[in-house]
Order: structure tokens, then C-alpha cells, then sequence
């Protein structure tokens, strides 16, 4: 059942391959909770792996942190894989890299205040558009003056030299008040207290170290440890998006690889698209449709495929719906759109059959051919062949110990960046000014002195005692004759003494 080109699915009339050479044409993993999304996410990483492509994910209740050790034979399992004649089933892990923004679960995993730039951050900090206008001023000033923004300290003082120079800079940047500037500032401490703070600082990930393969050539699945960052959806889908960003500017382009560079599972869809701006919407649209061609294929998993908005949802080829609730007209109709995302099967109603699917069975369609949907076949997904469910903390460890990263992200370095270069500046603007005060200070001193020592001499008489109009007389006498005595030796036989 397994091959070298394709991913094996499950089995409907026939086995279900996703071919590795459309599987960076994205896709969609869809379903109600508790109908099989999971493990659904769980082989599609293992076929991935097998097939030396590397995967990053999110582990958002802990199951997916099972990938990392050998499945644990189960009767159920044996008796899925006997019904799907999936004759080659057998039990094995796969190689792991945990992270964590926490850096308690896994590798720290952390970017630069500039790498994230003023658009996602605005949408982390749920700015208004005023206060992004600000942002955005801030970061140009930070690129005209050379100024690293690094982390969140980098950050809070730089806004507070914006909010000093606000006049100045309102000229040049457009209008800057106090009131918004602080306003960014709350937003800041609100994030530092969900824990965002972790997450800006270096050293920053590296996207080679996302792209590992083993000794074996199977490529290493980063597991992202989301379940505490998940108590901060927002925090969680910008950080998401700000990866795929980074995959889409660093990675070069590739065209159409026999296999992806990368797959990126993105659970949880629906938190990255809830009340975004349009401008997110449309880099997001942007980076989905661009980055296919650097080799990346993007899986969005969530509940209803009415999560995704129409013009993302229509870039993703391969396609896997769980089952869905009809109760209400509102699910009735998201039933209706899902089923008329695929192909139709003329052996049974998609819509009908939405409603009617059990645990760990799914409609599946995927790209064949000249990039043509398959028609949706009703699907029976294979076992897992690595563990189903969390793991124990010493399990973790062992794997984190064994890690391609260790060491390389678990210290935090901390060079002169914005935050160091306006400290310097603050305490020689102090030293500056103490010096001026001081030397004005001793002018003062100088002067007053200077009034009170003339204040104090006695006034003198202009008119002569008898004595000194006497010396006068003496000394003028004595200096006419000296005069008189210089002529003659200079002058010689010339002047006649008188």
C-alpha cells in the first residue's frame, strides 16, 4: 500500500494516494470535533516524513507529540488496517523536533521585533488603524536612525522617544499624539502578560532548521507545543502566519517539485481569519497563493470549510471533510457549501453522506492528472503507525536531548540594539545637561562674586598728599636724567652734555 511518490491515504472502492508531486498545491482538513481531524493531520505527517519531506505543526491538545514514538498495537488498529488491506501496517516513530514559544515544552522558538514588522504586530496588539499609522512611523524611525528593534524593550523605549519627539517627528511622519503612543503601550504589556514577550528576541529561528532530514532521509516534523499558547489565539495565529511569510521571503523559488520543500499544517484555521483587517486577508491570500511555488504546500485544518474565506479556500487542491452536524439552517447550509467544493461521485449524495460519516472516516479528494480533482470517494483513513495520544515528559525530554537544535536556541543573547543605543543617548542627554547647569552655575557665582569684591573696596582721593606729589617729582626727575644719560652713550660726540 505505501510507495515512493504518494502519500497513502486510506481506501474508498480503491487506495487513496495525495501524489507528492501536487501535495504543495495546499489542501484542506476539515470536520466536527471528535470525527478524526487529529490523526487525520497525524498520517498525512507521517507519509510526509516517509517520504523525506519535512513538516511543521502545531500540537494544540498534546496528541501530536505521539509522532515522536512507535504506535502501541491496539485491536482496533490492527482491525482498520485488515479492513483497508493495508498489508504493510507496522508500528514506528518518526523524527521530532519539539519547540515551544514558552521554551517549556521544546526548543524556544523566537523572531525579531523587525522580522515580525508593523503589519502583524498591529494585528497581534489589535491596533486601530491611527495607532498602526504610529507604529509604522515608529519603525521607519527606527530604520532612518540605525536602530535595532530586537525585542519588547527595544520597542517600549523607542515609543517613549517617539512620545519625546513627537513634535518633531509629527512633521516628518505625520501626526503623533501621547494618548495613541500610550495606547500601544498597553496593548505591549497586555501581550507581555499573555507571554508574548518570549517570543521576540535572538536568537532568532533559522527556516533551515525547519527543514531537516534524518540519518535515514526522513524529514524531521517540528511540533510546535501550542496548548498553552492557545489561551492567546491571537498570539497563535500571527505567529503562524508570520512562518509562512518567512517561508515565502526566504526560500527560493522552485516551480513545480517532484516534492514539496515543506508541508506547514495550519490547525486551527478559523482563529487566523476571525476579524481580520482586509489588509491581512489579502497578504494572506497573497502568501498562500506565492508560496507554491517555493515549494511549500499549506493544510489548513479546521472545523467548516466556511472558516476560509472564498478566495483562499479556492487555492486548495487537495481535500479531506470529516463529518459535519446538520441541526441547524446555518450548519444545514455550510453542509451544502462543503459538499459542492468537490468532485461529485455519482454512487452517493456528498452532502447526505457529510452528516453520515464515522470516526475516522472522510470524503476525500485530491489533484491527479494535470492537476484535475479526483472524484470524492468515501474513505475508511488508515491507522497511525506512531503513538495515538500525548506523551510523558520524559519521553519529551529524551527526544529534545536528541535533537539536530539543542543548544542552539535555549540561551538568549542579548546585543546592542535600540533599547541600549537610546540609554546611552538618555544618560549622555542627562550628563549634558548637568554639565550646562553646573557651568551656568558657577558664571552666576563668578559674576556675584565679582559685584560684591568691588562693593567692598574703599573709594581712593584723586588729590596728592605732599609726600607723594615730592616722590613724583623725584622719580620724574630721575627719569629725565637717566634719559638724558642714554642720549649721550648712544649718541656719543653728537650731543653735547648739558
Amino acid at each position: 500500500m505505501l510507495v515512493d511518490d504518494a502519500v497513502y491515504l486510506g481506501t474508498s472502492d480503491s487506495p487513496q494516494y495525495l501524489p507528492l508531486s501536487f501535495a504543495n498545491r495546499h489542501g484542506l482538513v476539515t470536520g466536527a470535533t471528535g470525527t478524526g481531524k487529529t490523526v487525520t493531520l497525524q498520517i498525512l505527517a507521517e507519509g510526509f516524513s516517509r517520504a523525506g519531506v519535512p513538516v511543521f505543526c502545531a500540537d494544540i491538545k498534546g496528541d501530536v507529540a505521539g509522532l515522536s514514538q512507535a504506535g502501541e498495537p491496539q485491536d482496533f488498529l490492527a482491525e482498520r488496517a485488515a479492513t483497508i488491506g493495508f498489508d504493510d501496517y507496522q508500528y514506528t516513530d518518526f523524527p521530532v523536533i519539539f519547540w515551544d514559544l514558552f521554551g517549556r515544552q521544546g526548543h524556544p522558538i523566537r523572531t525579531t521585533v523587525s522580522e515580525m514588522g508593523p503589519l502583524l504586530l498591529s494585528r497581534m496588539l489589535d491596533l486601530n488603524a491611527t495607532q498602526e499609522g504610529i507604529l509604522n512611523a515608529t519603525f521607519k524611525l527606527a530604520d532612518d536612525e540605525g536602530l535595532l528593534l530586537l525585542d519588547f524593550k527595544d520597542l517600549r523605549s523607542l515609543l517613549a522617544h517617539v512620545a519625546e519627539r513627537r513634535t518633531e517627528l509629527s512633521a516628518r511622519y505625520g501626526n503623533i499624539s501621547t494618548a495613541s503612543v500610550g495606547a500601544i503601550q498597553r496593548a505591549l504589556l497586555v501581550l507581555e502578560q499573555q507571554g508574548g514577550e518570549q517570543f521576540f528576541g535572538e536568537p532568532a529561528l533559522s527556516i533551515s532548521d525547519l527543514m531537516r532530514t534524518d540519518s535515514r532521509g526522513r524529514g524531521y516534523i517540528s511540533v510546535l507545543a501550542a496548548d498553552e499558547l492557545m489561551l492567546a489565539p491571537r498570539l497563535y495565529a500571527i505567529f503562524l502566519l508570520w512562518l509562512l511569510s518567512e517561508l515565502f521571503e526566504e526560500l527560493p523559488e522552485v516551480g513545480n517539485p517532484d516534492k514539496p520543500k515543506l508541508v506547514f499544517f495550519f490547525d486551527e484555521a478559523n482563529l487566523l481569519f476571525d476579524e481580520a483587517p482586509d489588509a491581512l486577508r489579502n497578504k494572506i491570500e497573497q502568501v498562500v497563493k506565492l508560496v507554491r511555488s517555493k515549494g511549500v504546500g499549506v493544510y489548513f485544518v479546521t472545523q467548516n470549510p466556511a472558516d476560509i474565506p472564498e478566495p483562499v479556500l479556492a487555492q486548495l487542491g487537495n481535500r479531506i471533510q470529516h463529518a459535519l452536524r446538520a441541526y441547524t439552517p446555518r450548519e444545514q447550509k455550510a453542509v451544502r457549501i462543503a459538499a459542492q467544493s468537490f468532485r461529485p461521485n455519482p454512487a452517493f449524495d456528498t452532502a447526505e453522506v457529510i452528516t453520515q460519516l464515522g470516526t475516522g472516516e472522510a470524503l476525500v479528494s485530491v489533484l491527479e492528472g494535470k492537476g484535475v480533482p479526483s472524484v470524492v470517494g468515501r474513505t475508511l483513513i488508515r491507522p497511525p503507525s506512531s503513538r495515538m495520544g500525548p506523551i510523558g515528559t520524559a519521553e519529551r525530554d529524551a527526544v529534545t536531548a536528541q535533537s539536530p537544535v539543542d543548544g542552539i536556541y535555549d540561551r538568549v543573547l542579548d546585543r546592542e540594539s535600540a533599547y541600549e543605543i537610546l540609554a546611552v543617548r538618555a544618560d549622555k542627554a542627562l550628563r549634558d545637561k548637568a554639565l550646562a547647569e553646573r557651568e551656568e552655575e558657577i558664571r552666576k557665582l563668578e559674576a556675584e562674586y565679582e559685584k560684591r569684591r568691588k562693593a567692598q573696596e574703599p573709594k581712593r582721593s584723586t588729590r596728592q598728599t605732599p609726600a607723594e606729589a615730592a616722590l613724583n617729582t623725584f622719580v620724574r626727575t630721575v627719569a629725565r636724567r637717566a634719559g638724558d644719560s642714554l642720549v649721550r652713550g648712544i649718541l656719543g660726540s653728537l650731543t653735547k652734555s648739558r
